[in-house]
C-alpha cells in the first residue's frame, strides 16, 4: 500500500513557505520540495529539491537549481552494552560536512557530540527524562563557549511543550508540538531575543497523510 504525505512550512516574519510531499514506496520513502521562491516569477525551478531515504540507514537530498547533493548516512553500533548512534553529513559542493553521534546510557540518560570537520566547531548535549515525563537538555557549545537550556513536558497524550534558552544570543524559544495517527504532525515554534524589543519570530510546521484515496487532515489551533 502506497503511503504518501504532505508537510508545509511558513514563516509569517521572514514570508517564507516551503512544502515537501514524501511517497512511500517499499522501505524506501520518495521526497519533492519546493518553496515559494518556486512561484514569484512564474514557475521554476528555484528552490526545487529532489530526494530519497531509508529511514535509519541514508538521506539524499538533491537540489536541482544548484545541481548539488546532500548525503547523510546513520548507523548504529553496542559499545559496553550501550547503544551508540552514529550521522554522517556531507553536502557537495559545501565545504560543511558534520558528524553526530548519539550515545544512550539508558532510556532516560543520553549524550549527543556534534562536529563539523570544516570549522573544527563543536557541540555536547546531554539528555534526561524525569519520571515525571519532563526531559532536560543541557548543552554546551566549545566554539562560542556557551551553554543552552531545554525543558520539555508531554501533555494530553499527543502534545509536547518546550521551552529553550540559548545564552550566547539570549535566544528564548517556545514550540509546541502535537503528533496524531488520526489528525498528522503539527508544530508552532516561537522565539525572541530577551533583550531586543521586536515581535518574535514564528514558524508553522504541518503534516498531512495520505494512504490510497483516503485522507488525514491536520487540524490546527
Amino acid at each position: 500500500m502506497t503511503k504518501a504525505s504532505l508537510k508545509t512550512r511558513y514563516e509569517p516574519s521572514a514570508q517564507a513557505a516551503s512544502a515537501t510531499l514524501s511517497v512511500g514506496v517499499g522501505d524506501l520513502k520518495l521526497k519533492a520540495s519546493c518553496t515559494d521562491r518556486t512561484l514569484e516569477d512564474g514557475l521554476s525551478l528555484a528552490g526545487v529539491s529532489l530526494g530519497v531515504e531509508k529511514p535509519g540507514l541514508f538521506i539524499m537530498d538533491y537540489d536541482l537549481p544548484k545541481q548539488a547533493a546532500r548525503f547523510q548516512f546513520m548507523n548504529s553500533a553496542k559499545i559496553y552494552g550501550k547503544q551508540l548512534k552514529l550521522t554522517y553529513i556531507h553536502p557537495q559542493k559545501a565545504n560543511a560536512t558534520i558528524l553526530e553521534s548519539t550515545l544512550a546510557f539508558d532510556p532516560a540518560n543520553k549524550l549527543t557530540s556534534k562536529y563539523s570537520f570544516h570549522s573544527g566547531k563543536g557541540s555536547l548535549k546531554y539528555s534526561y527524562v524525569h519520571n515525571s515525563g519532563v526531559t532536560l537538555e543541557p548543552s554546551y557549545d566549545f566554539h562560542s563557549e556557551a551553554w543552552s537550556f531545554a525543558a520539555s513536558q508531554k501533555f494530553a497524550g499527543e502534545n509536547t511543550l518546550k521551552a529553550s534558552y540559548e545564552t550566547s544570543k539570549k535566544l528564548v524559544g517556545l514550540e509546541w508540538t502535537r503528533e496524531s495517527k488520526e489528525t498528522g504532525f503539527f508544530k508552532v515554534i516561537c522565539s525572541f531575543n530577551a533583550d531586543e524589543n521586536k515581535a518574535p519570530k514564528a514558524i508553522n510546521e504541518q503534516s498531512s497523510s495520505f494512504c490510497e484515496l483516503r485522507k488525514s487532515r491536520v487540524v490546527s489551533l
